[in-house]
């Protein structure tokens, strides 16, 4: 840590994060967390409900994208020639955060869930031409899992529906597939246990593996055999890719949306 670190709201994304860095060592002490009310907090971080005295070297800006312009008029003028400032508001673009924050650095992030465990995914994008800055927002994030620039601010929504909705779309994929075998006789609890365990080995040969997912699909499945005969109903008409699409879209869609509410 280059300085002092602010924390701007520690809700769930937030706090995921904050739990992963101090895991990963970094000193609680150059930690400042600012909420509006008293919260939890790991030892040694320290906690305002009110902008703190000083300098931040960065500042993670995590509140819920409709309170920016709730906590702008009190953090920006205490941040006013920080060097960077990284923002993860869904659907909130770099230019509207310059709009309100006189910084040397803008990055935008989009961490998941388990980045709490550090096997999270965070995208930036930055407009910024400061190397030193962006090698530090990608330094911090380092520890949250994958890391992963994305060089068109166009897209930006789109990894947002992906990577940083996708944990709720997994997590609804499991229970789907849970409350499916229950159907067939299995004991819920039971069901539950078999989804979770079969997604996560799935999804760790994948990440290690030298094929495509489609093509593990098919490598699993048998001519003539029981998995190809669900496949057979995952691929109708392409079922399951129209149904990631249009769910995908919808999410974009909102974030789009956010974006032009926060430009005003």
């Amino acid at each position: 840590m280059p300085g002092p670190l602010w924390l701007i709201g520690c809700g769930n994304m937030g706090g995921a994060m904050l739990t992963r860095w101090i895991a990963d060592g970094i000193d609680p002490a150059a930690m400042t967390v600012v909420t509006r009310s008293a919260r939890d907090l790991p030892a040694g971080v320290t906690h305002a409900t009110t902008m703190p005295e000083g300098m931040p070297a960065i500042v993670v800006l995590a509140v819920k994208p409709q309170q920016l312009d709730q906590v702008a008029p009190d953090l920006a003028p205490r941040i006013a020639g920080a060097g960077l400032l990284i923002s993860i508001l869904a659907g909130v673009d770099e230019a509207a955060l310059a709009h309100r924050f006189d910084v040397a650095t803008i990055v935008r992030a989009m961490p998941n869930l388990p980045v709490a465990i550090g096997q999270g995914v965070v995208t930036l994008h930055s407009h910024g031409t400061d190397k030193a800055a962006k090698t530090l927002a990608a330094d911090l994030m380092a520890p949250l899992g994958l890391v992963e620039w994305i060089e068109d601010a166009a897209l930006f929504d789109a990894v947002t529906a992906l990577s940083g909705c996708g944990p709720g779309f997994v997590f609804r994929f499991i229970d789907a597939m849970a409350a499916a075998g229950t159907t067939l006789g299995l004991p819920a609890d039971q069901a539950q246990r078999l989804a979770i365990a079969t997604v996560q080995g799935s999804a760790t040969m994948a990440a290690g593996a030298d094929a495509s997912p489609a093509a593990l699909a098919d490598r699993v499945a048998s001519p003539g055999g029981s998995t190809r005969q669900g496949l057979n109903v995952l691929d109708d008409g392409d079922a399951l890719k129209r149904l990631m699409a249009a769910t995908l879209a919808a999410s974009e869609r909102r974030n789009a949306e956010m974006a032009a509410e926060a430009r005003g």
